[in-house]
Protein backbone atom coordinates (compact mmCIF):
# COMPACT_ATOMS: atom_id res chain seq x y z
CA UNK A 1 0.00 0.00 0.00
CA UNK A 2 1.18 3.58 -0.85
CA UNK A 3 -0.10 6.57 2.09
CA UNK A 4 -0.14 9.68 -0.31
CA UNK A 5 -1.10 12.87 1.04
CA UNK A 6 -2.67 10.99 3.92
CA UNK A 7 -4.73 8.70 1.33
CA UNK A 8 -4.31 4.95 1.01
CA UNK A 9 -3.78 3.58 -2.56
CA UNK A 10 -3.29 0.46 -3.76
CA UNK A 11 -0.78 -0.48 -6.40
CA UNK A 12 -2.79 -3.16 -7.36
CA UNK A 13 -5.64 -1.53 -8.82
CA UNK A 14 -3.24 0.85 -11.05
CA UNK A 15 -1.79 -1.89 -12.18
CA UNK A 16 -4.90 -3.39 -13.42
CA UNK A 17 -5.77 -0.73 -15.20
CA UNK A 18 -2.63 -0.09 -16.90
CA UNK A 19 -2.52 -3.48 -17.75
CA UNK A 20 -5.51 -3.01 -20.20
CA UNK A 21 -3.27 -0.52 -22.19
CA UNK A 22 -2.64 -2.21 -25.47
CA UNK A 23 0.35 -0.89 -26.01
CA UNK A 24 1.63 -1.65 -22.07
CA UNK A 25 3.04 -5.25 -21.76
CA UNK A 26 4.31 -5.40 -17.99
CA UNK A 27 4.12 -2.81 -15.10
CA UNK A 28 4.77 -2.06 -11.18
CA UNK A 29 3.87 0.73 -9.62
CA UNK A 30 5.90 1.35 -6.18
CA UNK A 31 5.19 4.52 -3.52
CA UNK A 32 8.53 6.54 -3.57
CA UNK A 33 9.40 9.42 -1.16
CA UNK A 34 7.81 12.65 -1.81
CA UNK A 35 8.77 15.44 0.85
CA UNK A 36 5.28 16.87 1.08
CA UNK A 37 3.09 13.96 0.43
CA UNK A 38 4.92 11.33 1.89
CA UNK A 39 5.05 9.32 -0.83
CA UNK A 40 4.30 9.17 -4.58
CA UNK A 41 3.19 7.38 -6.83
CA UNK A 42 5.37 5.86 -9.79
CA UNK A 43 4.52 3.64 -12.51
CA UNK A 44 7.53 1.54 -13.72
CA UNK A 45 5.89 0.41 -17.51
CA UNK A 46 7.61 -2.16 -19.64
CA UNK A 47 6.00 -1.50 -23.68
CA UNK A 48 5.29 -4.06 -26.02
CA UNK A 49 8.05 -4.59 -28.27
CA UNK A 50 8.59 -1.83 -31.17
CA UNK A 51 5.83 0.56 -29.19
CA UNK A 52 6.38 4.32 -28.02
CA UNK A 53 4.29 5.40 -25.71
CA UNK A 54 5.16 9.35 -23.55
CA UNK A 55 4.38 9.37 -19.95
CA UNK A 56 2.13 12.09 -20.01
CA UNK A 57 0.37 9.29 -22.36
CA UNK A 58 0.10 6.72 -19.95
CA UNK A 59 -1.43 9.16 -16.93
CA UNK A 60 -4.13 10.21 -19.59
CA UNK A 61 -5.22 6.94 -20.17
CA UNK A 62 -5.61 6.45 -16.50
CA UNK A 63 -7.49 9.61 -16.20
CA UNK A 64 -11.49 8.45 -15.93
CA UNK A 65 -10.62 4.82 -14.98
CA UNK A 66 -8.84 5.90 -11.38
CA UNK A 67 -9.32 8.69 -9.38
CA UNK A 68 -6.90 11.81 -9.77
CA UNK A 69 -5.05 10.89 -6.24
CA UNK A 70 -4.86 7.09 -7.68
CA UNK A 71 -2.85 8.21 -11.21
CA UNK A 72 0.76 8.29 -11.45
CA UNK A 73 2.55 11.23 -10.80
CA UNK A 74 5.65 9.82 -12.15
CA UNK A 75 5.80 7.10 -14.64
CA UNK A 76 8.96 5.81 -16.05
CA UNK A 77 9.42 3.22 -19.10
CA UNK A 78 11.87 0.93 -18.71
CA UNK A 79 13.38 -2.30 -20.31
CA UNK A 80 12.27 -4.95 -17.80
CA UNK A 81 11.24 -5.42 -14.49
CA UNK A 82 12.96 -7.46 -11.86
CA UNK A 83 11.86 -10.84 -10.98
CA UNK A 84 12.51 -13.58 -8.40
CA UNK A 85 12.55 -17.61 -9.58
CA UNK A 86 9.04 -17.43 -9.38
CA UNK A 87 8.25 -14.31 -11.46
CA UNK A 88 7.05 -12.07 -8.84
CA UNK A 89 8.05 -8.40 -9.35
CA UNK A 90 11.01 -7.65 -6.77
CA UNK A 91 9.39 -3.91 -5.63
CA UNK A 92 12.15 -3.54 -3.57
CA UNK A 93 14.70 -3.52 -6.10
CA UNK A 94 12.74 -0.96 -7.85
CA UNK A 95 12.38 1.56 -4.94
CA UNK A 96 16.09 0.42 -4.28
CA UNK A 97 17.26 1.54 -8.17
CA UNK A 98 14.74 4.43 -8.20
CA UNK A 99 16.89 7.58 -8.30
CA UNK A 100 14.64 10.31 -6.62
CA UNK A 101 12.39 13.15 -7.81
CA UNK A 102 15.58 15.11 -9.61
CA UNK A 103 14.44 15.68 -12.86
CA UNK A 104 10.55 14.53 -12.09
Amino acid sequence: MIISGGVNVYPKEIEDVLSMHPQIADVAVIGVPHPDWGESVLAMVVLRQGETLAPEAIRDFCRGKLADYKIPRLVEIVDTLPRNASGKILKHVLRAGWGGLAGH
